[in-house]
């Protein structure tokens, strides 16, 4: 399994981190997703590395972005 975290920005609230969570558990391969809505750090396990674009695609699909 891998863990990456990231840094997203412009998340205020619990809709906020339903929706990056749910876009980023779409991405083929993602186990678990968990996000700090007070440091805008999200940690990704997949069960192999993730393609950056992939993620980045997920996260604005969602509205907002990777810092």
């Amino acid at each position: 399994m891998t863990s990456s975290t990231y840094t997203v920005t412009g998340m205020t609230c619990g809709h906020c981190v339903a929706s990056v969570t749910e876009e980023l558990k779409a991405i083929p391969g993602v186990e678990d997703v968990a996000v700090d809505l007070s440091t805008g750090k999200v940690e990704v396990n997949s069960a192999a590395p993730l393609d950056p674009a992939a993620v980045r695609g997920a996260v604005e699909e969602a509205g907002y972005n990777l810092a």
